[in-house]
């Protein structure tokens, strides 16, 4: 068992963080491969994409399968609880195997997710689509830092990153309204099939640019035991499913809301989920910069702007304009999220970052599944308010807990 990783050079800013084993330069790439970061980046763009879709089709889902707006919800349960398992699971039960073959795997079950669930006939069978996506989602999101850093020289592996994200921001613009758009115009199925669509071309990018990446590391389960024994770790765990479950109750049942307490038109709901995706976008490059300085205060920042915008849907959302208002912000709100979560995870075990990142993906799944859990359950027996309901409770404590014990740099 290898229990060295890459680091973050950034780690030994976080007092909290534990003190850190010798680390080991790890060996990347002499020259970059761009091409092969793009396609890493196209990915990323199909699995956030099919992640997001049932936020913006959940009514027409529902009305088709036959099921409650609660119950078509849990396809987003399903697709979390299984990646939260995959994410550390997936590097352990291929380690042996050539990384490249691992991605093109994990790609092509994307695309048979996306198939399944656009010829679901039944809720049981958009289950099992939505099961495999998490499989590729936890699986794809757990080495792909880790495949960066292969593919670029060390001074270039910020830029890569930045790059593969950039498929986030692209998804987050696009999933929802054009999701929503393709619903009204064609079916709900049309924009899993366009999902499809960007898989195949995700699937084949990266069958022509990834190189052969013959298998590095030999991890265990040691490994997770023991990040989990350290106290900065659990608390940054803790916060991620506080925060992350509070937002997806609220961004999972927005369109019930929108339609049901709001009563706003199918078109003017895909503009909303636009302004979202837009909001989304820009918050993803201020959240960025803000963790670049302090991740505390990104996630401080973004939660209490969520929590408030969740207690303004809650007081004021019969109201179109301080619905569009807040849908809008609140997507802006969610860009300090992932680059701040992220930091302070890497911060927390700078000399176990990829172990300690698969343990971060896990609990973003674990917080998207109880959000979508709890959400549904108040959507189905209190009304499209649970979701924001939830929010406000879940983010404020997640937002409490980082301000009472979230990282803080050294003092000179």
């Amino acid at each position: 068992m290898s229990a060295t990783s890459c680091s973050d050079p950034l780690a030994s800013r976080d007092a909290d963080a534990a003190p850190a084993a010798p680390l080991h330069p790890c060996p990347t790439a002499d020259r970059p491969r761009w091409p092969a970061v793009g396609a890493l980046a196209l990915g990323v763009f199909g699995l956030v994409t099919a992640e997001f879709l049932p936020a913006s089709l959940l009514t027409a889902m529902a009305a088709d399968l036959g099921v409650s707006d609660g119950a078509a919800g849990q396809a987003v349960t399903a697709t979390a609880l299984v990646g939260a398992v995959a994410a550390p699971s997936i590097p352990l039960l291929t380690r042996r195997f050539d990384r490249q073959r691992v991605m093109l795997v994990l790609s092509l079950l994307l695309v048979a997710s996306n198939l399944v669930a656009a010829t679901a006939g039944s809720l049981a069978t958009l289950l099992v689509a939505r099961v495999v996506l998490g499989v590729a989602l936890g699986g794809f999101w757990s080495m792909a830092a880790a495949l960066a850093m292969r593919l670029v020289p060390p001074q270039r592996f910020a830029r890569a990153m930045s790059v593969i994200l950039t498929g986030v921001s692209v998804a987050t613009v696009c999933a929802a309204p054009v999701g929503a758009w393709m619903g009204e115009a064609w079916g709900w199925r049309s924009a899993f099939m366009a999902a499809g669509g960007v898989s195949v071309l995700s699937l084949v990018a990266q069958w022509m640019t990834l190189p052969r990446l013959p298998p590095r590391d030999n991890p265990d389960l040691r490994v997770l035991g023991q990040l989990l024994g350290r106290p900065a770790v659990r608390v940054a765990l803790l916060a991620v499913v506080l925060v992350i479950s509070g937002h997806f109750a609220g961004f999972t049942y927005i369109r019930p809301l929108m339609e049901q307490v709001t009563q706003l038109p199918a078109t003017v709901v895909s503009a909303v989920l636009l302004g979202y995706g837009v909001g989304g976008f820009f918050g993803n490059f201020v959240g960025g910069a803000l963790a670049g300085r302090s991740e505390r205060h990104a996630i401080l920042a973004g939660g209490a702007s969520i929590a408030l915008l969740a207690l303004a849907l809650l007081v004021a959302g019969q109201s179109a304009l301080v619905t569009a208002v807040a849908v809008t912000l609140w997507g802006f709100a969610f860009g300090a999220f992932p680059v701040g979560f992220q930091t302070w995870i890497v911060r927390a075990a700078p000399d176990q970052a990829e172990g300690a990142g698969g343990l971060l993906v896990a609990a973003f799944q674990v917080a998207i599944a109880a959000g979508a859990m709890g959400g549904g359950w108040l959507v189905d027996h209190v009304g499209a308010l649970g979701g924001p309901g939830f929010a406000v409770v879940t983010v404020s404590v997640g937002t409490w807990l980082t301000l009472r014990h979230g990282p803080r740099p050294v003092r000179a």
